[in-house]
């Protein structure tokens, strides 16, 4: 099951091309033993993560645990969901005034900008990957650039930058995915010319999902691959600073 991804990587070579890989990992709020062990297997095969960090429970230590190209993302405000009981989750969705969700987002963002000095994407990583329309065509007015999710995601107004493989299988097993799937998934990622974004969930992997993260990333630290950070895929991504959300400019992106 693994040759076939080996082949994809070996084509690659052969073809003088260069896969790029980037990692997303969900749900970051403070240190602690799961999130250590991801930082440190990323620091060891030279991957640099970008942490979607939820800011209504951030604690400011995470800031000191971040070293070299690490880089954080904007996950929601609390990832708390505001929708019915019969509805899918979301925090992000119509349920409440778009002026009020975009406010909350842009203390978020002045939030992480505080923390984490010069390591910021202007990048909103919608909860659950749901997102209501008037919200996403309010961001560019909080200076978020672009989203990334899981799948689809219903929004026009910004570029995604997705993820591509979930090692999760969190429908049945909350374990890893079949092993079989996740290596023709990523040949056949290979096969196309664009960077292959995996996403992480470290508060939710077993021994089996770690095992699969170090083996992919020990197998793709030769010179045919490359491990890049979001900003590569799109230039200015990183974020110059950032500026607080004032009332005004709330009245200007409300409904």
């Amino acid at each position: 099951m693994i040759q076939v991804f080996r082949r994809a990587l070996a084509a690659a070579s052969d073809q003088g091309r260069v896969l790029r890989f980037w990692l997303r990992d969900d749900d970051a709020t403070r240190p602690g033993p799961r999130l250590e062990r991801l930082i440190s297997l990323c620091e060891r095969h030279g991957v640099p993560p970008t942490l979607a960090v939820v800011p209504a429970g951030l604690d400011p230590a995470l800031g000191g645990l971040l070293t070299g190209d690490a880089r954080v993302a904007l996950h929601g405000w609390s990832h708390r969901n505001h929708a019915g009981p019969r509805e899918k989750k979301q925090e992000l969705g119509p349920h409440r005034p778009a002026a009020e969700v975009l406010a909350e987002l842009a203390e978020g963002r002045d939030l992480l900008g505080r923390v984490f000095p010069g390591r910021v994407l202007d990048l909103l990583v919608p909860p659950w990957n749901r997102i209501a329309p008037a919200v996403a065509e309010g961001l560019p007015g909080i200076g978020i650039r672009a989203l990334s999710a899981y799948g689809r995601i219903n929004a026009r107004a910004l570029p995604v930058l997705n993820a591509d493989i979930d090692p999760i299988d969190w429908r049945a097993r909350r374990s890893l995915r079949d092993p079989a799937l996740l290596w023709q998934k990523l040949a056949l990622r290979a096969q196309i010319d664009r960077p292959i974004g995996i996403l992480t969930h470290h508060l939710d992997h077993d021994e089996a999902v770690w095992q699969f993260l170090d083996l992919l990333m020990g197998m793709t630290a030769g010179p045919h691959c490359r491990w890049i950070t979001p900003e590569e895929m799109m230039p200015d991504l990183l974020s110059k600073g950032v500026t607080s959300f004032s009332s005004r400019s709330a009245d200007r992106i409300g409904p």
